[in-house]
C-alpha cells in the first residue's frame, strides 16, 4: 500500500474520529454537524480547493526543481527522515506564526484571512476554510524547502498528513485538557479563543498552529482558565454583510433540496473569494 493511500486513511479515520469525540465530549454544548456552510467546508474547501491548488503548487515546484540549479544545493538529504519532518514541523510552525501574526495587524493580508474567522461554528472542519490566496502563499512556503533543500520524496507526505490532523484537533469542539502542555503544543482550548467573537481582542492571541510555545514566548498567548471562561461565540460580527452559507439545518425547520444548498454554497464560496477585493472604505 501505498504512502499516500495510508496518508489519506490515516485523515479520514482522524476525521471521523474528530466527529465521535465532539459528540461524546463537548467543549461547547449543542454544536451542529451539518451546521453553515458544512458542504462548503468539506466539498469546496477541503477537496477542490486543496486538490487544484496542490497542483499549483506542486507544478510549480517541481518546474522550478528541473529547470534550475536551486535543487542541487541539497542540505538535508542525508538526513534520517524523521529529523527532516521534525526540521520542517518546527521550521515551518515559527513562519506561521510571523505570518499568521502579521495577517491580523495588516488591512490586505485580513481580507484573506477573513474567510478563515468567518465560520460562526468552531470545529473539526472548520479550519478548511480559507481563501485560497492564503492557501498558496502557505502552503509554497510549506513545501518549497522540503523540494529545494532536497529532502526526501516522503517527507511532503508526512508533512501535509500531520498538517491536516493537527488542523483538525486544534478546531475541533473537543474538550481536551492539556494541562502544562499547552505551553508547548496548540490544542482546542487556545485556539478556539483565537476564534473568539465575544467583542474583546481575543482573537488577536494565540497565533501558533502546532506549537504554543511561540505565542509564550511572543507575549501572544491568551489562556484563561476554562472552568471559569470560555468563548461564547465565533464569527466576523463586525463584518455583518461578509457573504456565508447556507445553515445545511435551517432555523425555521424547512427541507431545503440537496441541489439547492450545493447551489448555494457554491456561490458563497465564490463570494467568499471575491469578498476579499472589495474597496477599503
Amino acid at each position: 500500500m501505498s504512502l499516500e493511500i495510508i496518508s489519506m486513511i490515516v485523515i479520514v479515520t482522524a476525521a471521523i474520529l474528530m466527529v465521535a469525540l465532539e459528540k461524546l465530549f463537548p467543549y461547547t454544548k449543542g454544536q451542529k454537524i451539518f451546521r453553515e456552510g458544512f458542504f462548503n467546508d468539506i466539498i469546496l474547501y477541503s477537496i477542490v480547493q486543496s486538490y487544484v491548488l496542490g497542483l499549483i503548487i506542486f507544478g510549480l515546484l517541481n518546474w522550478i526543481k528541473f529547470n534550475t540549479n536551486l535543487y542541487q544545493y541539497s542540505l538535508i538529504g542525508d538526513w534520517p527522515v524523521w529529523t527532516q519532518v521534525l526540521f520542517f514541523v518546527v521550521t515551518h510552525d515559527f513562519y506561521i506564526y510571523w505570518f499568521h501574526r502579521w495577517q491580523h495587524k495588516n488591512k490586505f493580508l485580513w481580507r484573506t484571512h477573513e474567510a478563515h474567522h468567518s465560520p460562526k461554528t468552531v470545529d473539526w472542519l472548520s479550519g478548511a476554510r480559507s481563501h485560497s490566496l492564503e492557501i498558496l502563499i502557505n502552503q509554497s512556503v510549506e513545501f518549497a524547502p522540503i523540494i529545494l533543500l532536497g529532502a526526501a520524496p516522503e517527507v511532503a507526505i508526512y508533512k501535509g498528513m500531520i498538517s491536516a490532523v493537527w488542523g483538525m484537533f486544534i478546531h475541533s469542539n473537543i474538550d481536551v485538557r492539556l494541562g502544562k502542555l499547552q505551553y508547548f503544543i496548540n490544542g482546542p482550548e487556545l485556539h478556539r479563543w483565537h476564534h473568539s467573537d465575544d467583542g474583546g481582542r481575543e482573537f488577536e492571541n494565540n497565533y501558533g498552529t502546532k506549537l504554543a510555545i511561540w505565542d509564550w514566548i511572543f507575549g501572544t498567548a491568551f489562556f484563561p482558565d476554562p472552568n471559569v471562561r470560555k468563548p461564547k461565540k465565533f464569527g466576523l460580527s463586525d463584518t455583518p454583510d461578509y457573504p456565508l452559507s447556507v445553515d445545511e439545518i435551517k432555523a425555521d425547520k424547512k427541507v431545503q433540496s440537496v441541489f439547492i444548498i450545493i447551489y448555494k454554497d457554491i456561490v458563497s464560496y465564490i463570494k467568499q473569494h471575491t469578498y476579499a477585493f472589495r474597496k477599503f472604505k
